[in-house]
């Protein structure tokens, strides 16, 4: 049978060409990246926790009216999505200081912010995704004063439900990281979330010890797996004895 045709592959995922028009499979690697975002370790089995962390994620935004691109798991490290046209912008939503916010103010990591805080990063590897006002966003065509604002308006959303969601399986959401995009129906076009949300895009501490449960652990003490299944485990999605282990990759035909 004849592998489907690859459309685009980043630091941790691949996109192929969906079954039927206007979709996509998205499927989960195990490369973890660094700061810089290039790729430095593979970790065993990280892609099928992200894959159904993230498919947990998503269906309860749906479920809420959220809009999302999530249609369906296809197996351990794929999922059925919508095809969109992504905006290059990294929207971060930060609750507490911590990582380059920190750095750049001289704030203590660990404290609460006076109020979430919306930031803008312009996705572009090359140049480290730098971070932009909405100005920039505007002046260089990114995206529109209205997008900025729906996608301002579903950021908060979001960051509404995992706060609560991690709270109430005693894990702070310290901040996370969403991409959008646009989806066009016929001649509608909305703003949906896209890409994924799980461990590889939030930072996520323990309530009690503020023991790192995201990939920055990784940084310091290279727990990242014990971190990720600890998150499913807690989320309910993942069994007290179960073991997570790599099947390689798997590709819908």
């Amino acid at each position: 049978m004849n592998r489907r045709r690859r459309i685009y592959e980043g630091n941790a995922k691949i996109l192929y060409e969906g079954p039927e028009p206007g979709t996509l499979i998205q499927h989960f690697k195990d490369d973890a990246s660094g700061e810089n975002k290039r790729r430095n370790e593979v970790v065993d089995g990280k892609g099928v926790l992200n894959n159904r962390i993230s498919e947990y994620i998503f269906n309860n935004l749906n479920a809420m009216g959220i809009p999302t691109h999530f249609i369906r798991t296809l197996n351990m490290r794929e999922q059925l999505i919508r095809e969109v046209e992504i905006i290059p912008l990294e929207v971060v939503v930060r609750n507490v200081a911590a990582g380059s916010l920190a750095k750049r103010l001289g704030i203590e990591e660990g404290t609460p912010l006076p109020r979430s805080i919306i930031e803008f990063y312009y996705k572009n590897n090359e140049l480290g995704d730098p971070m932009v006002s909405e100005e920039h966003v505007t002046a260089f065509g990114w995206a529109s004063p209205q997008e900025i604002d729906d996608i301002m308006s579903l950021a908060i959303r979001v960051n509404d439900f995992l706060s609560g969601l991690f709270l109430g399986v005693g894990i702070r959401l310290i901040d996370f990281r969403l991409e959008c995009g646009r989806l066009y129906e016929n001649e509608m076009m909305r703003i949906i979330i896209a890409d994924e949300i799980s461990p590889d895009s939030c930072r996520l501490w323990d309530l009690t010890s503020s023991e790192k449960f995201s990939k920055d652990a990784s940084r310091e003490n290279g727990r990242v797996l014990a971190g990720y299944q600890e998150v499913a485990r807690r989320l309910g999605i993942l069994n007290t004895n179960e073991r997570i282990v790599s099947s390689g990759p798997t590709l819908v035909q």
